[in-house]
């Protein structure tokens, strides 16, 4: 099992979610192509995600683990290709995504990896081969076709949400466009908790974006400035939560003032890491950081905040 380490809101009113995003998906079809790559894609951006690695979807039968991560997902991406309605396990898995749509407001985004909305929304091509073997399996059996039932209605729900077709599309596009979603969602729906209590920051946030000028594809610097307490880093904080989605990479760099001059790569160091999302340690003075920010960032469009 791939998961990484727990996240959960501070609202009381907001459900406290241990990973951002549950992965659904067949094995056989994507775990060594799409899937793994979209995993990636998530982890870079910084997105704690729960993949099943050790999944071996014989059966009908879901570990309590499992039930348990899909519980605490705030997001699940299910990714439908050609053989996931052959699996009970991913069809089970799907029923009970939808069950946490419902009661816990969890997010489900469908991918359609070479199959079409419409195959999985009436069952027809693939999905209708499948359901045929399900419904011959448990013909005398009226609990099971109740099940059978479940997942039909699940598929068709499932279907309808507005999702990602990837079908003849470059895939690395697709993956961009999805940690981009999944990224805007979470920030928005983190930011809307935190600050749903601060009088008047809607005001001063959209003061903000007009100043930065989002449209246009130079270099932005914008100070904010004030007296100690007047709520300058909050301000700061919102306007990354808000705005990081839509930058490729974004970093926010706290208490910058109690940095000495000659620390300075340090923070260079930090700010790569979080841009380039590369583990390693880039420079040991503050020039060569100079150099290696210009080289390396020049292409790139990037938020950085020193609060």
């Amino acid at each position: 099992m791939a998961s990484s380490s727990s996240y959960a809101s501070d609202s009381q009113n907001c459900p406290r979610w241990k990973y951002h995003v549950f992965l659904s998906f067949r094995g056989e079809d994507t775990r060594k192509t799409f899937t793994s790559h979209l995993y990636e894609g998530l982890k870079n951006k910084g997105i704690f995600t729960f993949q099943d690695n050790k999944r071996l979807e014989h059966g009908d039968s879901i570990p309590e683990e499992l039930l348990k991560a899909i519980e605490e997902s705030q997001v699940a991406l299910v990714i439908f290709s050609k053989n996931y309605a052959t699996s009970r396990w991913c069809l089970n898995e799907l029923v009970k995504i939808m069950e946490c749509k419902e009661v816990n407001g969890q997010i489900v985004i469908p991918v359609f990896y070479d199959v079409y909305p419409s195959e999985v929304r009436h069952q027809t091509e693939s999905f209708a081969e499948a359901f045929s073997k399900h419904e011959s399996k448990y013909t005398n059996d009226i609990e099971g076709m109740q099940k059978v039932k479940r997942w039909r209605t699940a598929l068709s729900a499932a279907a309808d949400l507005k999702g990602c077709n990837v079908h003849g599309r470059i895939e690395s596009d697709c993956i961009g466009e999805l940690v981009d979603d999944v990224s805007s969602k979470l920030c928005k729906t983190s930011s809307s908790y935190l600050l749903q209590d601060i009088v008047g920051i809607d005001t001063h946030l959209e003061k903000v974006k007009s100043l930065l000028e989002m449209e246009t594809n130079d270099v932005r610097v914008l100070g904010i400035w004030g007296m100690g307490g007047v709520g300058k880093t909050t301000l700061a904080r919102a306007v990354f939560d808000t705005l990081s989605p839509q930058f490729q990479g974004a970093s926010f760099l706290a208490d910058v003032k109690e940095t000495n001059t000659n620390e300075m790569h340090y923070l260079q160091n930090i700010l790569l890491f979080e841009l380039l999302r590369e583990d390693k340690k880039y420079v040991n003075d503050k020039e060569k950081g100079k150099s290696l920010m210009a080289h390396r960032l020049r292409f790139m469009k990037v938020l950085v905040v020193l609060a």
